[in-house]
């Protein structure tokens, strides 16, 4: 019998045996990347097997729904190939469970599917010369390594599978490609370098920068491949110094592609600008929700939106920029749409911008992931910031062979000149003090823990030249009122600003004074980087407070960040310095203790879950970076108004969506149930609304009603 794995609009006929080696060669090139060639083409040949039966053929024509993925992963296990057993299970739901031996067949694990009556047509063998691989030498002996390889092999067959099956039904190759090569890339960042290394002369913060640059240009050419450190104080130009390293060295590594990892959207932004003005918008692909390929519709697409749009699906980039969120719980997923990208991050260079915002909750899962990339997989990870986490030892239990080298050459040196600011202990403090202090000056900058606290801050301060900064704002508005902020500070106008943390993710702003209430002193650093940002003043005269609110506890999960600092404070005269911030997170990471590893992601992929070993499905499930249940409440306002209008007509569609994100805010369920039960509220199928009583929003502060349930993420 002729087995036909696909039938196109046009009646154009593929049949399994093409769509099996077609995979197959595909899923082979994929695994190049980390020298597992040989299993991804087998998990390729083996794949849709279950598609050489009648009642797949007759699902081709609208017969019922048909179980084409068993088969194969039975074959697999009976082969002892668990990577691939998982593989083909799950390429189409997912990975699933690994399960416990007396499963029976109608769990969903591995071990219950296999138990399954599901045969195949093996004469499928007479057109395809299936060699089955040697196992590794290694698997079997570390679980953490066995699962993070099958995500791996994984990756590489969804996305071979996607690929040739979409280029199948298009009738021609997609759009795929078509970037600069690395080397060109590198050739054009040293022409930007060289401009500023011509400078070298003109000021002390100037040659302390072209060193730091030089260092990564020099090492990223002659280290080899590993894990490094990139400690860099804020205004020493580490975004343009960490992506000469990786281009260096990706070039001379003859590896494919750079990532960065950053912790906020508002930085993806600008890093993108700079790198797209540097290298050519083609050939640097931002992956996040609000990036413009994501807002447009597929038939409103550009061709360059198109391709940008196939390129996030597997990051078939030269220089991918994208967030944490995304980066790690795709390496803990066990979904097609997350895992198909995987494959590309081996042999690349990845940095890791603001390193110490990766989530402390899930520090030693994030870890141990970039411990297996640099192990096994041929990547090199940066870590990147100017308050470098104290990780080595956390880095050391997890993988002992693995070494932790700094890039820059004299951090001390570095630190010690580019310091601009002086940080000064103002002690317990009441609100309205506070308030009095703001309104003396002129310009200022006062970070609090609550959104509530910016909101009643802001209500005491002048209305002219005063700016409350939350996520109780939409985004659309915050921006606006950045844009203001930006302008009334190069013009020397009156310029308040009392904002939670989310000033510190980013935002270049440039304050002669600033404050912060007491969290942890990677967010106070943060915020001094907001003063005299230029070092247009002297030190001495460019002060941070620090400050705690007269009978106001610190958010429950900032207790310990606030008890490292004082800690670091009774240690440390000077909190900027390289041996304050040590102090600081070995000291943090001590209070935590278990809580870095909190949902227990390690134990669970060690150990099972209640006797179901290797937990796929389960683990991600648990592994969540954002876990604070919020509820959206769309804003009809400025641009927003058209946008809810439609929502409300029930056009409904993801580019809709995405262009109301901006016009949006995420509510903890008390506040939006208050709203609610003020009739505020359209409530949509979703479980997300329309405001409806616009008087519950100010386009200067925000939406009202926010109740502090002392959980949740203070941004």
């Amino acid at each position: 019998m002729r087995y036909l794995a696909h039938i196109a609009e046009d009646g154009r006929e593929q049949t399994v045996a093409e769509h099996l080696c077609g995979t197959a060669q595909l899923a082979r090139r994929f695994a190049a990347g980390f020298g597992a060639e040989a299993e991804a083409e087998f998990t390729g040949l083996l794949h849709d097997v279950g598609k050489c039966t009648p009642g797949f053929q007759e699902r081709l024509h609208g017969g019922a729904p048909v179980d084409h993925s068993t088969a194969g992963a039975k074959l697999a296990f009976s082969m002892r190939n668990l990577p691939a057993a998982l593989a083909v299970a799950g390429h189409h739901g997912g990975i699933p469970d690994g399960g416990h031996p007396r499963d029976g067949k109608e769990k969903s694990t591995l071990c219950g599917r296999v138990k399954r009556d599901c045969g195949f047509d093996a004469e499928i063998w007479n057109e395809i010369a299936l060699t089955p691989p040697n196992a590794p030498s290694w698997f079997g002996r570390d679980t953490l390594r066995d699962a993070f390889y099958t995500r791996m092999i994984y990756s590489c067959l969804v996305d071979a599978d996607f690929q040739d099956t979409q280029t199948f039904m298009d009738g021609a190759p997609v759009p795929r490609g078509g970037c600069a090569e690395i080397e060109e890339l590198c050739g054009r960042m040293r022409e930007r370098a060289a401009r500023y290394l011509a400078n070298g002369s003109e000021s002390v913060v100037c040659r302390q920068r072209n060193a730091a640059l030089r260092a990564c240009m020099e090492r990223g050419r002659a280290w080899e491949q590993g894990l490094y450190t990139l400690t860099v104080p804020t205004g020493g130009g580490k975004t343009f110094a960490s992506l000469a390293f990786a281009l260096e060295h990706a070039a001379a590594r003859k590896m494919a592609r750079v990532i960065y990892v950053i912790p906020y959207t508002s930085i993806i932004e600008q890093t993108a600008d700079v790198f797209s003005e540097l290298l050519g918008e083609e050939n640097v692909l931002a992956h996040y929700s609000a990036v413009d390929y994501q807002l447009a519709e597929r038939e409103e697409m550009t061709p360059e939106q198109y391709r940008k749009l196939l390129a996030s699906e597997n990051w078939d980039a030269p220089v991918i920029i994208t967030t944490a969120v995304q980066f790690f719980e795709s390496l803990y997923s066990n979904r097609s749409s997350r895992c198909r990208k995987l494959h590309n991050i081996a042999n690349s260079v990845v940095i890791f911008d603001e390193a110490q915002t990766l989530p402390n909750d899930y520090l030693l899962p994030c870890l141990s992931a970039i411990a297996q990339l640099v192990q096994f997989y041929r990547t090199t990870a940066v870590l990147c910031t100017a308050t470098q986490p104290a990780v080595a030892p956390l880095l050391q239990e997890l993988a002992p062979s693995l070494a932790l080298r700094e890039i820059c050459p004299d951090t001390q040196t570095l630190y010690a000149s580019l310091r601009r600011t002086t940080i000064k202990d103002l002690g317990e403090i009441t609100q309205d003090a506070l308030a009095g202090l703001l309104c003396e000056q002129e310009q200022a900058l006062c970070v609090v823990n609550r959104r509530a606290t910016a909101q009643r801050m802001y209500a005491a301060l002048p209305p002219d030249g005063s700016f409350c900064l939350t996520t109780l704002l939409c985004a659309h508005d915050r921006r606006e009122q950045i844009a203001e902020i930006r302008r009334r500070l190069a013009e020397g106008l009156p310029c308040r600003v009392v904002s939670t943390s989310l000033i510190e993710a980013g935002v270049d702003v440039d304050f002669p004074m600033a404050l912060r209430e007491d969290c942890g002193l990677d967010s106070l650093l943060q915020t001094a980087g907001r003063c005299n940002r230029e070092g247009k003043r002297g030190a001495a005269e460019s002060i941070v407070y620090r400050f705690r609110l007269d009978g106001v506890k610190p958010p429950r999960m900032l207790e310990k960040n606030g008890s490292a600092l004082s800690y670091a404070a009774r240690k440390h005269a000077d909190l900027s310095s390289p041996e304050a911030i040590q102090a600081y997170f070995t000291e943090l990471f001590q209070l935590k203790d278990g809580a870095l590893d909190k949902k227990d992601i390690l134990g669970a992929e060690r150990d099972g879950v209640d006797g179901c070993l290797l937990p796929f499905a389960q683990i991600a499930e648990r592994f969540r970076l954002i876990e604070t249940p919020t509820r959206t409440v769309y804003l009809p306002v400025g641009g927003g108004v058209a946008l809810c209008g439609r929502l409300r007509a029930g056009a409904v569609s993801r580019g809709l969506l995405r262009k109301l994100g901006v016009y949006s805010v995420d509510c903890y369920e008390q506040q939006f149930q208050a709203l609610d039960d003020a009739g505020a509220l359209e409530l949509l199928p979703d479980g997300s609304a329309i405001l409806m009583d616009l008087s519950k929003y100010s386009r200067k502060t925000g939406l009202e009603g926010d109740i502090e349930n002392g959980v949740g993420i203070f941004i």
